[in-house]
């Protein structure tokens, strides 16, 4: 059974465990806007909340992922912080208004690079700017060869504030610095050669790969998976041996709970797991 929720520029549908987020302003190549920003974080909470959603799907509509952000919409920010204040401070306040929407991008990625649940997204068409930035979140990235990746924010005057940290943390600080100073264009290959995506596939092929990825995601217990992704996100920042103590504290609250009682249980039985809901 498929439930819709409702949002302008955005789609949700969850079908069983699975939550797809669609983007959907695909007049603007799924452009990001403020309301766009808003209505995913919006989503993320809701969802998160939901005790039957276990994995993400973010993807574009029209056959864009994303353009990166709708600079209408800065302009626009900029443009109502400078209504009536006075002169002294109009370029003080307008520099405010344009950092507090950059932030609220931040705040956004930072929310799915950390979201309990497995995030898969699924890569078509433009995958540019603040798009890129989102892609590089995911904990498992499929382009379609119809994708084409772009940092363009250096050729515009501007810099990739917010995703800089997951550029360098997807790609390492060499690639991602080379892409930021070429203005860098990327066509699926190059993608997958560089480790910013995890497999390519012909357009054909995308739904049926992100269904098979989305059978070995479900197959793990849930518990056991929004653990890991906190300790692996604390780990690339550690060394190792600091988190020896913690990491086996977490591994014996999984190994005495419930999953994985049921998950050796299941093991010696020769039979599938059955997961509850962490």
């Amino acid at each position: 059974m498929t439930i819709a929720m409702n949002y302008e520029a955005i789609q949700v549908q969850k079908t069983g465990a699975t939550a797809q987020i669609t983007l959907n302003r695909p007049a603007l190549r799924n452009a990001m806007s403020l309301q766009m920003v808003a209505e995913l974080q919006a989503a993320l909470v809701a969802l998160e909340a939901d005790k039957s959603v276990r994995v993400l799907v973010l993807r574009g509509a029209g056959g864009h992922f994303c353009a990166g952000a709708d600079l209408q919409d800065m302009a626009s920010a900029r443009m109502r912080a400078l209504q009536n204040p006075p002169a002294s401070t109009q370029a003080s306040v307008a520099l405010d208004a344009v950092a507090q929407v950059n932030a609220q991008f931040g705040d956004l990625c930072v929310a799915y690079a950390q979201t309990p649940l497995a995030l898969v997204a699924v890569l078509e068409g433009s995958v540019m700017g603040g798009g890129l930035g989102l892609a590089c979140v995911a904990d498992v990235a499929l382009a379609s060869e119809s994708a084409v990746f772009r940092l363009p924010e250096t050729a515009l005057g501007v810099v990739p504030a917010q995703i800089a940290p997951f550029l360098v943390e997807r790609l390492g600080y060499s690639q991602a610095k080379r892409l930021a100073v070429t203005g860098g264009r990327l066509n699926a290959a190059n993608a997958l050669a560089m480790g910013l995506v995890h497999a390519v596939h012909a357009p054909e092929q995308i739904d049926a790969v992100l269904a098979a990825v989305l059978a070995e995601i479900q197959a793990c217990a849930p518990g056991a998976v929004a653990a890991t992704k906190a300790l692996m996100a604390k780990a690339r920042l550690c060394e190792p041996a600091s988190l020896v103590q913690e990491a086996a504290r977490i591994f014996s609250r999984a190994a005495q709970g419930p999953e994985g009682l049921e998950g050796i249980a299941a093991f010696l039985q020769k039979r599938k797991p059955s997961w509850a809901q962490p």
